[in-house]
């Protein structure tokens, strides 16, 4: 896919596209952005290079965007490259000692430098950091409790329950003009490892840095009804419905949860959005077109 041809936009059309985001850029000017990357957005070379060009620009106009990373299909590629078969429970990767040092190098090596690469090579300066950093993410080990039988736990392995953020460390880079990248990676008391859910980590960091948005991108057009319409607009209290009745089931449950909680608690909004859509953070962000679902925290 190549960069859509604008020459046949006028120049009225052009200046009226980019004073229509003025007045977004003055209302989140100075604010914080969480940003978890994810899915085809990340796969996908061309739109690998829409992000960092979103994610250099938001900079550019004195936003501070966060990037939060996930790597589910590179941590699967890592793994069957060693011949072992990952393994899920509700939604969850079973993560045993030798599966987190995969997810430690592809996580923390591969996949966080591809995107620091990335966004230097767009004009920004990107840092990246895991949740060792500067001590940002301790952890403990995950106790999940099973979801018809709350008696019931499961041992997934290595893979860890956020017991703190201490953001001091990216607001440092932050002040600094540099964009952090963050592994969604803890460490526990005994100094060991955690591979926690990436959306975990962007809707707690986005609660913690009282960010004025949280943004996720996803492989899906945003949150559908039960007739696969896309819900661009919901509120906190609509979103509890729809997991009461079922329409929110499988992956989409902890992205919604780390959602609920960041809207429930401060962050202004929550845009799901479509990272198959070139740029569809800065049309979320930047124009009246809604690019997926805004969860509104009240």
């Amino acid at each position: 896919m190549t960069d859509p041809d604008l020459s046949h936009v006028g120049p009225r059309d052009k200046a009226e596209i980019l004073a229509q985001a003025l007045p977004y850029i003055r209302q989140f000017h100075g604010k914080t952005l969480v940003i978890k990357y994810g899915g085809n957005a990340m796969t996908d070379p061309a739109l690998q290079a829409d992000f960092a060009e979103d994610v250099v620009l938001l900079k550019l106009v004195g936003m501070n965007p966060v990037v939060v990373h996930g790597g589910g299909p590179q941590i699967e590629a890592a793994l069957n490259r060693l011949g072992k078969k990952g393994e899920f429970i509700q939604g969850m990767r079973v993560t045993d000692e030798e599966t987190m040092e995969v997810v430690e190098w592809v996580l923390a090596g591969q996949v966080q430098q591809d995107i620091v690469g990335l966004i230097n090579q767009a004009g920004g300066k990107a840092v990246g950091l895991t949740g060792r950093d500067g001590g940002m993410i301790r952890a403990k080990k995950l106790n999940m409790s099973d979801r018809d039988d709350p008696n019931k736990l499961h041992d997934i392995g290595f893979v860890g329950d956020i017991l703190s953020i201490d953001p001091s460390v990216v607001k440092a880079l932050q002040d600094d003009q540099f964009i952090p990248v963050i592994s969604p990676i803890g460490f526990g008391e005994n100094n060991e490892s955690y591979n926690i859910n990436a959306d975990v980590v962007a809707g707690k960091l986005a609660i913690v840095l009282q960010a004025e948005k949280l943004v996720l991108l996803t492989n899906t057009p945003g949150v559908l009804d039960k007739s696969g319409k896309l819900l661009t607009d919901l509120s906190a209290r609509e979103i509890d419905e729809l997991f009461a009745d079922g329409t929110i089931s499988g992956g989409m449950l902890p992205k919604i949860e780390g959602a609920l909680d960041a809207a429930k608690s401060g962050v202004n909004s929550v845009h799901i959005i479509d990272g198959r859509v070139p740029h569809a953070m800065l049309l979320e962000i930047l124009t009246d077109q809604a690019y997926g679902t805004m969860i509104r925290s009240h």
